[in-house]
C-alpha cells in the first residue's frame, strides 16, 4: 500500500514539474520605487499601489503562450491626477482634472521563451486622453486609468510580437 502511495505521489510531482514549466509567467520588479515621480506619501499606501500593479501585471500570464516569460522592471510611475495634502490629517486626496495630469509609466521588459529573448526594450507609457476614453474597468477602481494604459501597451507591444513569433 505504501509503495502505491509513494508511486502515485512521485507521478504527481513529475506531472506538476513538467506542466509547470509550460505555463506562461510574468514577473515584476520596481527599480528605486522611493524615487518614482508620483506615489502616495505614506508607506502603507505606496505598498498598496505597488501590490496593485504587481497583481495586475500578473494577469497577463493568461494571455501569453505556454512556456513564455515576461519580465517587467518598472522604472518610474506618475499616477493620474495630482495629490493634494489634507490639512486635517488623513490620506492625501488625488484630484484628476483631465489636463496635463495624465498617467505615465516607464518600464523595461524582456519576453523570453526557453531561454531565448523574443523581444526586449524600454517603453514610456502614457494615457493623455485618460478621462475621454471609455474603459472596461470599474469607475470604483482607483487605478483604472493606469491599468488601461498598461493594457494598451501590452496589446500593442507584447501581443503582436507573440502572434508573429
Amino acid at each position: 500500500m505504501r509503495l502505491k502511495i509513494t508511486s502515485a505521489l512521485a507521478a504527481l510531482l513529475v506531472l506538476a514539474a513538467t506542466t509547470g514549466a509550460a505555463w506562461a509567467q510574468v514577473s515584476v520588479s520596481y527599480v528605486k520605487p522611493d524615487e518614482f515621480i508620483d506615489m502616495p506619501h505614506g508607506q502603507i499606501e505606496r505598498d498598496r499601489v505597488l501590490k496593485e500593479f504587481t497583481q495586475y501585471f500578473a494577469t497577463f500570464d493568461k494571455k501569453l503562450p505556454a512556456g513564455q516569460q515576461l519580465k517587467i522592471e518598472v522604472l518610474d510611475i506618475d499616477l493620474a491626477g495630482r495629490l493634494w495634502p489634507r490639512r486635517s490629517g488623513g490620506d492625501d486626496i488625488r484630484i484628476m482634472n483631465g489636463g496635463a495630469d495624465w498617467p505615465h509609466m516607464k518600464l523595461r521588459y524582456t519576453l523570453e521563451e526557453n531561454g531565448a529573448v523574443l523581444r526586449s526594450g524600454e517603453s514610456d507609457l502614457s494615457n493623455m486622453m485618460y478621462q475621454q476614453r471609455a474603459t472596461r474597468l470599474s469607475d470604483s477602481d482607483p487605478m483604472r486609468y493606469e491599468k488601461q494604459m498598461i493594457d494598451d501597451w501590452f496589446e500593442k507591444t507584447i501581443l503582436p510580437k507573440v502572434a508573429a513569433k
